[in-house]
């Protein structure tokens, strides 16, 4: 990924891979595709919007609500925020 977002590899072994993203207002993660299945926890309230093949969407984060998804989506994630945002990206190998 190429994007402005800091990202921070806090585990890659065999089975999984922790990456914390950081953003400040209007940083994006860079078009990616997902090649593991993977878990979002959001460190704090906020707003991305997701740029996909087919358009824009938003979508509402919550503090420690997790979420799941399957390999093989495709998208940019960009910061909808004010301030600063994070969330933890947990890849299942």
């Amino acid at each position: 990924m190429t994007g402005s977002a800091k990202a921070t590899v806090f585990i890659d072994n065999e089975r999984v891979i922790v990456t914390e993203y950081r953003f400040q207002p209007g940083d994006n993660t860079g078009w990616h595709r997902h090649g593991h299945d993977y878990v979002v926890v959001p460190l704090m309230d906020g707003k991305v919007k997701l740029v996909t093949k087919d358009g824009e969407t938003f979508a509402e984060m919550k503090k420690g609500a997790p979420y799941f998804r399957k390999e093989g989506v495709e998208h940019d994630v960009i910061s909808a925020n004010d301030g600063e945002y994070a969330f933890i990206e947990i890849e299942l190998k």
